[in-house]
């Protein structure tokens, strides 16, 4: 069959997605698969004859003689325009969503309201949107900056290396499954378990009988419990549940015969939540076998199953500021626990369950201070390497000052803790994923994870402070503090997250 794509004829098989027509068939790379086929990320947004379609649940045969425009085929200056403006605020760290998002906007007024009810359609895990909104509304242009030094901020504050440059936000970051060569075997994951190689993601899909995940009728649980005869001894008490990291790109890895692996942290580290070791050792040993290059991809479900989590708990605090922590058995919580609050007693429980991690952005020190400033007056929070926030919620918005040495680039810096305080109000009011008793996860959906989304995000002032300190992390240190000051306006409920019953 044929279609327009970005003004020239193409011929492709009528089976599968218009998607996987576009990356697989055609090389188009700025159509991304974040979430496929659920139809629920927006990072495949393409137009077709004008609209904006969602590409993954687009069977390819419903584009037959139509107009088909991706990120590549807008206009140069219009395209570079956008790609300057997101530079400009910060309003692509990692840039997964952001081409999407820009086709998704090209027709969109330069209004507030109109932009974020236009993201609806869309997820965003880096950013907290606010600076996204601020890219579309106010399009400010390219200044001068010294990108290298925003890179450096940007990987000190996500954990790996990560480029800052216009040419992010059009989804040039350096992706492994965007680099992968074109003679790729595709290994992936099937619902058995079994590894199962092709020619292509959906080819593979197809012969692996992957079925596209739903959000479950399962409620959320609160896994681990204070225990009766000891919640007298406590000021406050808070229990968590499964929480999943939520990252838009899902773990991808591809390797030639005989060489290194490239991939998964190509282009930022995912808070800490992506799969590393063991994809690395497989594509290897792929490669090997078909003597071949292999592309390793996991889908949408399997990130969702096999990532890790921060460790589901519950921890009553003293007046003095003492405690003790019941958490999800997790390898190095004892060490941790005693070096940022050595009087706080642990107590390890199995619970069934997906992996957890202390790799995740500040997992277990930052619900332990979040409970030591629930007993005391000041609202200054320090991380363990030192770097220091303050911070107030009155629900219409957020304010954080932050102490962390020199800014090296403000914008970076500014970006990135707008996008720690966006994921600390998403966890405290509304993030969480079913696990049952079995540690089935059920919630495999993006839209199940319960990310906050631009029309429900408050506005959020960021105030840095150069406290001639060294330069260190500190958008751990504004998680750690947004989530204090927002379960003190939610009056200490005793669950996270507080808005969601079960569901």
């Amino acid at each position: 069959m044929e279609f327009v794509l970005n003004g020239a004829p193409v011929s492709v098989p009528s089976e599968g997605t218009l998607l996987s027509a576009l990356r697989d068939r055609l090389g188009v790379r700025s159509a991304k698969d974040g979430c496929a086929p659920q139809g629920q990320c927006g990072c495949c947004t393409v137009l077709v004859d004008g609209e904006p379609r969602v590409a993954c649940v687009t069977p390819v045969s419903r584009v037959a003689g139509r107009v088909v425009t991706t990120l590549e085929g807008v206009d140069d200056d219009v395209r570079q325009g956008w790609a300057d403006a997101l530079c400009a605020t910060g309003g692509s760290q990692c840039g997964f969503c952001t081409p999407g998002i820009i086709v998704r906007l090209l027709d969109v007024e330069p209004v507030k309201a109109d932009v974020e009810r236009a993201l609806l359609a869309h997820m965003c895990r880096c950013t907290g949107w606010q600076t996204i909104v601020e890219a579309a509304v106010d399009r400010p242009q390219r200044r001068e900056r010294d990108l290298d030094a925003a890179a450096e901020r940007a990987r000190i504050e996500g954990g790996a290396s990560q480029r800052v440059a216009p040419h992010v936000a059009l989804g040039r970051g350096g992706f492994a499954d965007d680099s992968a060569p074109s003679d790729s075997l595709v290994a992936i994951l099937a619902p058995s378990g079994e590894r199962v190689v092709a020619s292509s993601v959906s080819e593979a899909r197809q012969l692996a009988g992957v079925v596209p995940g739903r959000r479950s009728t399962v409620g959320l649980t609160w896994p681990i419990d204070v225990p009766d005869d000891r919640q007298h001894e406590f000021v406050r008490t808070l229990r968590t549940t499964w929480v999943e990291p939520a990252y838009l790109e899902p773990d991808a890895v591809w390797c030639v015969p005989g060489g290194e692996p490239v991939g998964p942290l190509t282009n930022g580290g995912a808070f800490g939540g992506k799969t590393t070791q063991w994809l690395r050792d497989e594509a290897r040993r792929l490669a090997d076998e078909h003597d071949r290059p292999m592309r390793i991809v996991l889908s949408r479900e399997d990130v969702v199953r096999r990532s890790a989590k921060r460790p589901p708990l519950a921890a009553g605090v003293r007046a003095n500021g003492s405690g003790v922590l019941w958490v999800r058995t997790t390898p190095g919580v004892r060490e941790l626990v005693a070096t940022v609050a050595h009087d706080w007693e642990v107590i390890e429980v199995d619970v069934p369950g997906p992996p957890t991690s202390l790799g995740l952005r500040a997992a277990v020190w930052a619900e332990i201070a979040v409970l030591k400033a629930s007993v005391t007056d000041h609202d200054r929070v320090f991380a363990p390497n030192g770097a220091w926030a303050e911070a107030s919620s009155s629900g219409d918005g957020v304010s954080v000052r932050v102490g962390c040495g020199d800014a090296l680039d403000d914008v970076t810096l500014r970006s990135y803790c707008i996008g720690a305080a966006h994921m600390a109000l998403g966890w405290v009011r509304n993030e969480g994923i079913a696990v049952d008793a079995r540690g089935t996860v059920h919630d495999l959906t993006i839209r199940s994870f319960g990310v906050l989304r631009a029309v429900d995000t408050p506005a959020i002032h960021i105030e840095v402070v150069d406290d001639g300190s060294a330069v260190r992390n500190v958008s751990d240190a504004v998680f750690a503090a947004v989530a204090a000051a927002e379960w003190r306006r939610a009056e200490f409920a005793p669950r996270w997250p507080c808005a969601r019953d079960g569901r």
